[in-house]
Parts: structure tokens; sequence; C-alpha cells
């Protein structure tokens, strides 16, 4: 199954794996694509992937949350998007932009000195940051940069998009209860904390139309006291449905949750696919096209997922660090990945930029 053409919401698949958003810290310091990392998407185009999600592309200069990341937050970006997408397509590849905000894992130093936002004011132990409550006005004004983004993604040739509502970044923490402590119409239960990405939603609708391609990444579990628990994650993924999201790919944890997100030292098969019983349980409990990450570096394993219908489309990110030609060469016969997970790639404040360390 994992080589057979899918049709992702329009979007021909020439198979069903995904590489799943990583930074690559390859735009330049204002965040325009450059020739590098032209050249590392054509690497993973040439590859043999179905499709590639990009790195985290900033839709809101208050959510900066690494230096170096693709930007989209301003037209003057769209003509180097079109870059990108232009040789991504050339080499018979498919891509969609992923749109984030970093909300409050964000740091002063990225923010010119100032604090991050959040939608409440919950110490983060990780980053040893308090963020500031965001206003109603705050609130709004990013819900737009999201639809100004998405609009600048379709003029940029983008496939699709995919909002980012995972890993405790900004649209995570409204859903999440542990991050989300308002009282008003953002907060205060799980139907007011969907609020924010409803109207983001609506907001990149408004800008795309119907017939456009937007997923989601989202946590089945943060993994932290009073977090979104994978029971929780159905009914936002319910609602999701409701409102005609494309694909659910289904992630977990954030910064203050330690290692939970790339957890380290795969080596054995038993420990692939941390996060397939969160994925599972929203297949069965909903029709949306899912698509699992989380340490899945074996063929086999990859293909038992399918089978065992507990995602539709596998979704992988470090192994194709280090082997961006990894779908092909599984397609020629290999059996495992090269990756150790020994996260060496994901220190990137020591990097030039995001590389395997062990070659």
């Amino acid at each position: 199954m994992l080589f057979e053409p899918y049709n992702l919401a329009g979007i021909e698949l020439k198979n069903r794996l995904i590489r799943s958003a990583t930074y690559e810290k390859r735009a330049d310091i204002d965040g325009f694509v450059t020739d590098a990392l032209i050249e590392f998407y054509k690497d993973l185009a040439k590859g043999g992937i179905g499709l590639i999600i990009t790195g985290n592309a900033l839709v809101h200069t208050s959510g900066r949350s690494v230096p170096q990341m693709i930007c989209i937050h301003n037209d003057h970006y769209i003509d180097k998007l079109k870059r990108l997408t232009d040789a991504v397509h050339r080499h018979d590849g498919k891509i969609v932009i992923q749109l984030v905000h970093g909300g409050r894992q964000c740091f002063p130093a990225l923010l010119g000195g100032e604090k991050p936002i959040a939608p409440s004011e919950v110490y983060d132990p990780s980053t040893k940051i308090t963020p500031r409550e965001m206003t109603n006005e705050e609130i709004w004004e990013t819900i737009e940069a999201f639809g100004d983004a998405a609009r600048r993604a379709m003029y940029a040739s983008f496939d699709g998009i995919q909002i980012h509502g995972a890993h405790g970044y900004l649209v995570s923490e409204f859903l999440s209860p542990h991050t989300n402590r308002r009282k008003d119409y953002w907060g205060g239960d799980a139907e007011r904390r969907f609020h924010f990405l409803e109207e983001t939603y609506k907001a990149i609708r408004k800008e795309v139309g119907d017939n456009y391609p937007v997923l989601i990444k989202m946590n089945g579990d943060d993994f932290v006291e009073n977090g979104l628990n994978p029971e929780e994650s159905v009914k936002i993924a319910k609602r999701l449905k409701e409102l005609g999201i494309d694909a659910i790919e289904v992630s977990g944890g954030m910064y203050e949750s330690g290692a939970k997100t790339a957890q380290l030292n795969i080596l054995k098969t038993e420990q692939e696919a941390y996060f397939r019983n969160s994925s599972g349980l929203l297949k069965k409990e909903t029709d949306i096209p899912v698509i699992l990450v989380g340490g899945i570096r074996s063929k086999a394993i990859a293909e038992d997922i399918l089978e065992k219908k507990d995602a539709d489309l596998i979704s992988i990110s470090r192994p194709l660090i280090r082997e961006p030609d990894l779908p092909n060469k599984f397609m020629a016969g290999k059996e495992k990945a090269d990756c150790i997970s020994c996260n060496g790639c994901m220190r990137f404040q020591k990097l030039d930029v995001v590389k395997c360390t062990q070659i």
C-alpha cells in the first residue's frame, strides 16, 4: 500500500509517504527563500517522496520562534516562494506550506526584546518565560494574518497549506486547557478553546476558497498535566470535519513535555510510531484522511499502519534529513532508515543549517 497513488483533497500523490514539516534553517536572515533551500527541496522531490510539507513558515512577526525560518507574512515573499514551488514541481513533486505562529514558544531575542504572546500568561519551564496574554485585537490580527498567508501560498503555487496546530505553538496553545485559561470567547471550555482555530480556518477559506487543500497538524496528546488528551483531540477532529478540513496529521507534545515530540534512540520496531494509538483512535472515530508522524523508521511498520487502518498516509521527518532519497531506497528494497534518532539535527543553535550530525 505504501507505494500506491493517493488523492489527497485533489493533490495526486504518487505514494503515501509524506515529508513532515521540518525546520531547515536555510532561509536568509529576513526569511526569504535561498538557493540552498531550493536545492534542499529539489533533493527531496527527486528522492521520491509523495508530498513535501515545508518547514514552519511565519505568518506574523510576533510569532518568530527560530532564526532563518521561511517567512510568508508579507507579499514581498511571494516571488521567491514561487521559485521554490516551481523547482519542486519541475521534479514531479508536490509541496504544501506549513503556516505557524510560535506563540509562547518564542524567545524575546527573536522578537526585538518583546515578550512572546499567548492565550494566557502561563509560565513555560522549558524556556523559563512567562508570555503576555493576547488582547482581543491581537487575536483577530493574528487570525487575519493566517488568512493573508494562505492567499500568498496560493499565489506562490503551493499545492495546499497546513495549519500548524501542534507542538505547543499558538494554535495548539488555544486548544490546550493547560495553556489557554481565558474566560472569554477564546477560552473557558472546550468549545471556546476551539474558537481560535475555527476563526483561523474560516479566514483561510475566505482567501483560498473551498477547493484549495487545507490540512492541519495537531496533537493527539500534549503529554503535560491538564493538557489536551486523545479523547478531546477526537472531538476537535470532528469539529474540523464539519468545517471541511482536508486531512489531519497526528503528532504530540510541546516544549515543556520534553522529548515526546521527537523521541530519542528509536532502535527497535516496537519503539516506532509512538503516536499510533492517537491516530488509530482518530481514524476509528472520523473519516478524515489521517497522516501519522512520529518515529516511523521501517518500511514494514509503515505498511502495517496502513493495512490496519491506523492512518491513511505515513509522515517522516528526521530520517529524510539524513537520507532525502529514502522513499526511492524503500521502493528499491531497503527495509529501514539509517537515522538513529540521536536528535543531533535538532540542536539548531549550534548548526549552520539543520543537518544530520552523524555523517
